[in-house]
């Protein structure tokens, strides 16, 4: 391979082409790159080399129209929207990149001129390890969608070095070691040496002669600007994700001390600031832990507004006299989770101690800037920080918060007397003596101009339940914006058999930026031609999906089978324990069947992956029993042709991008009410795959849009789940008989010998701490299996289960992001579409 290889790259001159669509000319600027911006050792042109050689290449292209982009905003000042996650899902971005740009055929033969395939050179990218889940790979669609509207709009996150995890399955069950996505670079990102902002952490407030008052003392780390580009489909506009890097400078090393021996405190404010981007949500068991998770947040917050604030000066620079109260129709803040509610202090804090204004004007721009996505009503996950933690590391912060709270409590008492009772829960200072702590989602709901949540069930549930109280007081403050997922990773590049098909028969490629136009399919849902081609599009990606389950986990599974997937993070109320003891039930019914019983059943591969955090022991169990399962199934020769279980390891956007188009049927489970959205479920429905699931999140409105009889559902709904909570404290839930034979088997040791009962534990009882069965798996469990049931059944009925198939991807057009950003443009930022000419 690499004599082959040396030989091809001989025969292509290494010349700069960097704005070149000529496949040759591609080429030499690939081995210009791999000549003249040098990574590895000369001579060396293997899949790794020309990745990145690759990618470098593709960068160029990036780089003009990112500059091209950059000069258009700041030439025209548009009113530009600024996206605060602590994460980014971002995937690979050499194929995207590409895509974009409209250019894959011509990368993909400039490569075969080089001795290489772009299949393999993709390959060797690792996913950048910027994110968690679903709210960070919305992030990420968001900004695919974002620049493919042409909107004014920027993305500020933290360049992890480690990520959160690379999750490794053994027998034990899940291990964690570090992401190495940086351990050699990034071709992608550029770093900005002359974008850099003090950020400080602990010290005083100093009080000034005149009552102003300035924050001083304690540690200040730099934060280092580092862009990512973000290309637009087939558009010119390029926009960017900065993350921000800390750092400490030359000045704060104490040579001193180090040539003293002392060379841990020498370095002490740089192993500090290092700590700071290490690691995506660090274990916050710990008060350090909880320092660090804040230092974190606040880092995030006080450089993207610096920036931002310079950004806004800058521009109105020679633009003649310009007011504060102008800086709300050029920017909008919009805060992804509470993860970033810090932003509101900290534009609070830069306005009135750095900037010189008062109160009501500061609180005016403030308000009128910041917008607040709320993703979860699960209550330990809407974040509280410990006062004493708040007022130790921001403590001019906790000044702005207190007389937020106050002029809060002010203008209820004065305004709403008949909501004083209410107050308690309502303000954002929570003073319970046991632990004081402040309630960063009230203090988003106060500050915000609009919140909202991600689909229909869940803003609801906000407006009803969780801010009822808000509603009352600001009834247009509340509004819903469902969910998507871009068109363009999640079809258009990872399934293009399929894709191609659908443009063949649309007879239009356009339904890649218009979604909605998918609808047509429906009009060949019954057409026998059609339907082969769908069934073999399907088949291709099973195959591949099938040799990829081979490569990674060493099991090999029968593209016959149906393909049944649940991915997502592992968490109880995502219920992957009723998934697995659903297939624990299906083992021991097979293993009592005679083979001529077996033959009339339904083949099924169940395939289940994600992470569970690393301290969150039952999901780790639940790992493990997955795995306990599929041992003891996948090697048992009278039902292995018929059942398998597989855990798919590290679960990521490229494995996602594998799995999902190979899936026939996921599983969307979790206890209604739970689950604010959900995107993968978008994703699979887009990709032809059915759907089993509870009224939850967007399952909702999937099911509303592809037709309820396409849609396998089960389970108690959100508004009976109260009650059923209640009946189970009382004693009177009664177990189905099939839920208790599918626990007794794992007690019986049929698995193995790991003690699962502390796992199975927390279905029993009706009451008391990590049990009682809080996500209702017992409760769902018959109804479920009567839903697997009717699934075996379409499965059997290869037309029927076509055609579901087809008018699953046909009601799929509402659920593009560009529809979810689009709305929020208009009817939150106010932003409008600012296209590079």
């Amino acid at each position: 391979m690499a004599e082959n290889g040396k030989s091809a790259t001989e025969k292509v001159p290494a010349v700069a082409n960097p704005l070149s669509e000529q496949p040759s000319e591609i080429a030499s600027n690939i081995n210009y790159h791999a000549q003249f911006s040098p990574h590895f050792s000369p001579f060396k042109f293997e899949p790794e080399q020309a990745f990145f050689a690759t990618a470098e290449s593709v960068r160029d292209r990036l780089v003009k129209q990112w500059n091209e982009t950059f000069v258009h905003y700041h030439k025209v000042d548009p009113k530009q929207t600024y996206y605060l996650s602590m994460e980014y899902l971002q995937g690979r971005a050499l194929t995207n990149a590409i895509g974009n740009l409209d250019i894959q055929n011509a990368y993909s033969e400039a490569l075969n001129k080089l001795g290489h395939e772009l299949e393999e050179i993709a390959e060797q990218e690792k996913d950048a390890a910027l994110g968690n889940g679903g709210l960070g790979r919305l992030a990420s669609c968001f900004l695919d969608s974002m620049a493919t509207l042409n909107l004014p709009a920027w993305g500020y996150g933290l360049r992890y070095k480690y990520g959160l995890f690379k999750q490794l399955v053994t027998k034990q069950g899940q291990e964690e070691i570090a992401e190495d996505w940086l351990e050699k670079f990034s071709p992608w990102e550029v770093v900005r040496h002359d974008i850099v902002f003090p950020v400080r952490f602990f010290g005083s407030v100093e009080i000034n002669p005149d009552g102003s008052r300035k924050w001083v003392g304690g540690e200040v780390v730099q934060a280092l600007a580092y862009d990512v580009p973000i290309p637009g489909y087939k558009t010119k506009n390029t926009i960017s994700l900065r993350l921000w890097e800390a750092k400490a400078r030359a000045e704060d090393f104490n040579l001193f001390q180090f040539n003293d021996g002392q060379y841990e405190s020498a370095a002490q404010l740089h192993s500090r600031a290092q700590q700071i981007c290490a690691v995506l949500y660090p274990g916050d068991a710990t008060e350090d832990g909880k320092l660090l998770r804040l230092k974190q947040q606040f880092f995030l917050c006080s450089a993207s507004l610096q920036d931002i604030i310079l950004r806004f000066k800058e521009r109105r620079s020679g633009k003649g006299s310009w007011k504060w109260s102008e800086f709300p129709s050029k920017v909008a803040v919009q805060l992804n989770d509470t993860h970033p509610t810090l932003a509101i202090p900290e534009l609070m804090r830069l306005l009135i101690d750095d900037e010189g204004l008062g109160w009501d004007e500061a609180w005016d721009v403030t308000t009128r800037t910041i917008a607040y996505t709320n993703h979860t009503v699960l209550p330990e996950a809407l974040e509280k920080w410990s006062q004493s933690v708040m007022w130790k590391l921001l403590p001019r912060h906790m000044e702005i918060i207190e007389e937020i709270d106050k002029r809060f409590l002010a203008m209820i008492n004065a305004t709403r007397p008949d909501l004083e009772h209410k107050l308690p829960t309502m303000r954002v200072l929570d003073h319970n003596p046991q632990k004081p702590v402040v309630r960063m989602a009230n203090l988003c709901v106060v500050s915000a101009h609009t919140v909202n949540g991600v689909a229909q069930l869940h803003s609801d549930i906000l407006k009803a339940e969780l801010f009822a109280d808000y509603v009352s007081i600001w009834p247009t403050k509340f509004q819903n914006k469902t969910n998507g997922i871009t068109p363009r990773r999640w079809l258009r590049f990872c399934s293009p058999e399929l894709s191609n098909i659908i443009t063949k028969w649309l007879k239009t490629d356009q339904w890649v930026t218009n979604l909605d136009l998918l609808s047509g399919l429906r009009e060949f849902a019954d057409n026998a031609d059609f339907q082969d081609e769908w069934a073999s599009a399907k088949m291709a990606n099973k195959q591949r999906l099938a040799q990829y389950i081979l490569r990674v986990t060493g099991e090999s599974i029968d593209p016959n089978s149906l393909f049944d997937i649940q991915v997502k993070r592992i968490h109880e109320y995502k219920r992957q324990l009723l998934n697995i003891l659903g297939a624990i039930y299906r083992y021991k019914k097979l293993k009592e069947m005679s083979p001529e019983q077996r033959k009339n059943t339904t083949s099924r591969t169940i395939m289940i992956g994600g992470k569970a955090f690393a301290t969150y022991t039952n999901a780790k169990r639940i790992v493990k029993l997955v795995n306990d399962v599929g041992a003891v199934v996948n090697n048992d020769p009278e039902v292995n042709s018929y059942l398998k279980v597989v855990f798919v390891p590290n679960y990521n956007v490229s494995v996602a991008e594998m799995l999902i188009p190979g899936s026939e049927l996921s599983q969307h489970i979790s206890t209604a009410g739970m689950e604010a959205s959900g995107t993968s479920n978008m994703k699979f429905a887009l990709n032809g795959c059915l759907i089993i699931g509870t009224l939850d999140g967007a399952n909702v409105e999937i099911r509303e849009e592809i037709g309820e009889e396409n849609f396998f559902l089960f389970g108690a709904t959100a508004d009976e789940v109260p009650q059923l909570r209640k009946d189970r404290e009382n004693g009177l839930f009664k177990p189905d008989p099939r839920f208790e034979e599918a626990k007794q088997f794992i007690r019986s040791g049929a698995f193995g010998s790991y003690d699962y009962n502390p796992l199975l534990d927390s279905l029993e009882g009706n009451s008391g701490y990590g049990r009682g069965d809080y996500f209702l798996v017992g409760h769902d469990f018959p109804d479920y299996m009567d839903a697997q049931a009717r699934v075996d059944e379409a499965y059997k009925d290869r037309k029927k289960w076509l055609k579901m198939s087809i008018l699953s991807t046909a009601g799929s057009g509402k659920f593009s992001s560009d529809r979810t950003i689009a709305q929020y443009a208009k009817e939150i930022w106010n932003i409008e579409e600012c296209r590079v000419p």
